[in-house]
C-alpha cells in the first residue's frame, strides 16, 4: 500500500512540474525544446515547410515593444513600435502568416547567405578549384541562390538566458547551392530593453567557402506602405562606394561620393536625387571604419512619424537599396499594395562580388577560423 501511495505521488509531482513548467517540444527533424515563459519570449506554431515545423516567436521588452521571428528563413515578420504620438504600427515588410512567405516574395526580413548580395556569372574560384552557383538573377548569383537561407526552415536552440532572444541554427551542407564545405550557422536575434534589435551572426566550416550574411529587412517608418520612403532622411557614414555595372555586379572600383548621388555624409532626403540614378539606389557604400569594433554607420528617420532608426555594425560595407521593383500585385496581410520605394533597406554586409574582387575585403571562411559579426538597429520617437 505504502508503494503503491508513492507511486501516486510521484506521478503527481510529475505531472504538476510538467504543466507549470509550460514547456513545448518541437518535435521532428529540427526538434528542441523551448521554455514558453522565458522572460519576453512568446512562441505559436505556424506551420510547415519542407515537413518540418514551423514557428513563431513574439519578442517584447519592457516598454512593450515587439519584434517577431520566425525559423521559416530566419525572417523578421514585425516591428511594432510607436510613433510620437503612441500609435504602434509595423516599420518593416512582412506578412502574418507562413502561407503569404512564397519565392515570389523579394526577401522580406530574412537572413540571406550563404553569400548575400551578387557573385558575378554565378561562379568563382578558390584554392585553384572553380566554383559553379545558380545564376539566379540577371544572369548573376543573387542571396545564396535558387534556394538559398531565406527558404530553409532553421532549428531553434533552447532559450538560456531570460530575456527577450532567440538564437537560429542552420547547417547547410557541403554543394548546398554550389559552396564549398558544411557550414554551420547561428544567428540571434535580441530585443533590449534600450529598444535595440541586436542581430548575431557566427559559423565555421570544414571547407574554405564565402560567406556574407545579412538580414533582408525592408522598412517604412511611417508604418504605412501608402507612403514613400522618398521624404525619410537618410544619413550614411561613408565617403567611398563600389559602382557598378548594368547587371548591379561592382566593377572592382572604390570612388568617392562627394559630388554625386551617393553622398549621403551629410543627412538628406532619400527622394532628393533618386532619379539621377539608374533605377534608383541598390549600391554598397565603404564605410568609414577602421576595423571591425561595433561601430554607428547610418541613420533614417521619419519626421511624420518622429521614429528614427540607428544601424551599428562590425561589418566594413552597407547596402542602401530603395525597393524599386516592387509591385502592386504583391499585397500585405491587411491588403494593402505595395509599390516601388515604398520601403527601403540597410542592409550591412562585406562587398558584393568579393570572391572575384581581391582588392575587396576577404570574405573567404576557412576550417578553425570563426566567422562573427553583429548588426544593431536602434529605434527611437522624437517629438
Amino acid at each position: 500500500m505504502k508503494q503503491i501511495i508513492r507511486s501516486i505521488i510521484a506521478v503527481s509531482c510529475f505531472l504538476f512540474l510538467s504543466f507549470t513548467s509550460n514547456t513545448i517540444l518541437h518535435e521532428g527533424s529540427n526538434s528542441h525544446s523551448i521554455s514558453a515563459n522565458k522572460k519576453g519570449v512568446e512562441v505559436i506554431q505556424w506551420g510547415e515547410r519542407d515537413g518540418k515545423k514551423v514557428y513563431l516567436y513574439t519578442l517584447t521588452n519592457k516598454h512593450n515593444m515587439q519584434v517577431k521571428i520566425t525559423n521559416y528563413g530566419c525572417i523578421l515578420t514585425a516591428w511594432i513600435a510607436p510613433d510620437k504620438n503612441g500609435n504602434k504600427s509595423n516599420i518593416v515588410l512582412g506578412f502574418d502568416s507562413l502561407e503569404r512567405y512564397t519565392p515570389a516574395v523579394p526577401f522580406f526580413g530574412a537572413v540571406v547567405g550563404r553569400y548575400g548580395n551578387r557573385i558575378a556569372k554565378g561562379q568563382f574560384t578558390l584554392d585553384g578549384t572553380a566554383y559553379k552557383l545558380a545564376a539566379n538573377s540577371g544572369g548573376n548569383h543573387l542571396h545564396g541562390g535558387t534556394k538559398g537561407f531565406d527558404k530553409r526552415v532553421w532549428d531553434v536552440l533552447p532559450i538560456k538566458e531570460n530575456k527577450p532572444s532567440v538564437t537560429l541554427h542552420y547547417l547547410s551542407s557541403d554543394g548546398e547551392e554550389g559552396y564549398p564545405g558544411n557550414l554551420d550557422v547561428t544567428v540571434t536575434y535580441t530585443l533590449t530593453d534600450k529598444d535595440e534589435l541586436e542581430i548575431e551572426y557566427n559559423a565555421t566550416t570544414d571547407k574554405a567557402t564565402p560567406i556574407n550574411l545579412t538580414n533582408h529587412s525592408y522598412f517604412n517608418l511611417t508604418g504605412d506602405v501608402r507612403n514613400t520612403i522618398l521624404d525619410h532622411t537618410l544619413w550614411i557614414d561613408a565617403d567611398n562606394y563600389t559602382p557598378t555595372d548594368n547587371g548591379s555586379i561592382p566593377t572592382g572600383e572604390i570612388k568617392p561620393v562627394k559630388g554625386t548621388p551617393y553622398d549621403f555624409t551629410s543627412p538628406r532626403k532619400v527622394g532628393e536625387q533618386i532619379d539621377s540614378v539608374r533605377n534608383g539606389y541598390d549600391n554598397n557604400f565603404v564605410l568609414n571604419k577602421k576595423n571591425t569594433a561595433l561601430k554607428r554607420v547610418a541613420w533614417v528617420s521619419d519626421d511624420v512619424s518622429g521614429r528614427k532608426l540607428e544601424v551599428y555594425t562590425t561589418e566594413p560595407g552597407i547596402q542602401f537599396y530603395s525597393a524599386n521593383f516592387l509591385s502592386p500585385s504583391l499585397k500585405l496581410s491587411n491588403g494593402q499594395a505595395l509599390a516601388r520605394r515604398t520601403a527601403l533597406c540597410l542592409e550591412t554586409q562585406h562587398f558584393p562580388d568579393s570572391p572575384n574582387k581581391p582588392d575587396f575585403p576577404n570574405t573567404i571562411l576557412r576550417p578553425g577560423q570563426k566567422f562573427h559579426s553583429v548588426t544593431k538597429y536602434k529605434l527611437s520617437v522624437g517629438k
